[in-house]
């Protein structure tokens, strides 16, 4: 995909936050304002209607006012600046996932909720490092459900990657266990992990992640060398909310924002960065192989504020 199209695919992605954005800092600026309180108040609550969250929103109302107070600012000159204060959040946390590990290899363990596109992602990354030239191999550590199975070795076989998998209900340490092995005597670079991701009981999933890691351990006491949240931008602040569970339940080293479709609500990628300031590695704006990219922060904060 070229850049140009790329653009264009987050254009579309993040269109629902830019458009309430646009519309919302257009009602504060107008043609020219000064830029005072009053301005500032309603530029603020702009970019919290617009879910960028309060911590954000605040930030980037100082910085905004510590810059450009009672100075006269039309409304492209706002966006502007609004964008410029928006990448400043985001390019703190902007770090792709690269393989680094040796040796080999790179452990990825990648969590989420059922039905955050966090399969999809997984095949999406593979085919990412296998463009880099990387060897990768699939686990399919989600036995709770027959379909997460199915659906990560369908995706295998299109990407032309092997996978370990075992039958439903299995231990997915044991699988995991496998896949160590086989990726260690085949000299995989990178070994990504489908993980469970029902939250209904924390206890039963942070034991289960927990085991994990003690099999890991076991094997390569630098494993797992990442942790991957995948984070359905739908959800808006509920994301949120996910990334506090996952934190508590397996220390969460990384995120990667998914179904940025023109419908989610984009701007919580803002909040989450400012919140917790975790890595945020790709983000993905569909469902095609290729729709699944490393974290650009200019680009999407001038998208965001509407400026691109």
């Amino acid at each position: 995909m070229s850049e140009t199209s790329w653009t264009e695919r987050l254009l579309g992605g993040f269109a629902k936050t830019s458009q309430r954005l646009a519309a919302n800092l257009a009602g504060a600026g107008g043609a020219s304002a000064r830029l005072d309180e009053a301005t500032l108040d309603e530029v603020e609550d702009a970019l919290i209607l617009s879910d960028l969250g309060p911590a954000a929103a605040r930030r980037i109302r100082q910085r905004l006012a510590d810059k450009r107070f009672g100075l006269e600012i039309t409304t492209r000159e706002l966006k502007e600046a609004v964008a410029e204060e928006i990448a400043a959040i985001l390019r703190p946390v902007a770090k792709p996932l690269e393989i680094t590990a040796f040796p080999r290899p790179q452990v990825i363990l990648v969590i989420g909720v059922n039905g955050s596109g966090k399969t999809t992602t997984i095949a999406k990354l593979a085919h990412l490092f296998k463009e880099d030239d990387y060897g990768v191999l699939l686990a399919a550590g989600d036995t709770f459900r027959a379909a997460a199975i199915g659906q990560l070795a369908t995706w295998a076989e299109r990407i032309g990657v092997d996978i370990v998998k075992g039958p439903e209900g299995g231990d997915p340490a044991a699988i995991v266990f496998d896949a160590v092995k086989q990726a260690t005597a085949s000299g995989i670079d990178a070994l990504i992990v489908d993980t469970a991701g029902r939250l209904q009981n924390k206890t039963e999933l942070m034991d289960e992640l927990a085991k994990i890691r003690r099999v890991l351990g076991r094997l390569n006491p630098a494993a797992p060398h990442d942790v991957v949240l995948v984070l359905d931008a739908t959800n808006g602040q509920n994301a949120l909310a996910q990334i506090d569970v996952f934190r508590e339940v397996a220390g969460v080293t990384g995120l990667i924002m998914t179904k940025l479709d023109g419908t989610a609500r984009g701007g919580v990628l803002v909040a989450a960065a400012e919140q917790y300031g975790l890595p945020i590695h790709a983000i993905g704006v569909g469902e095609k192989m290729d729709d699944l990219r490393p974290f650009d922060p200019d680009l999407v904060a001038r998208v965001i504020a509407g400026v691109a």
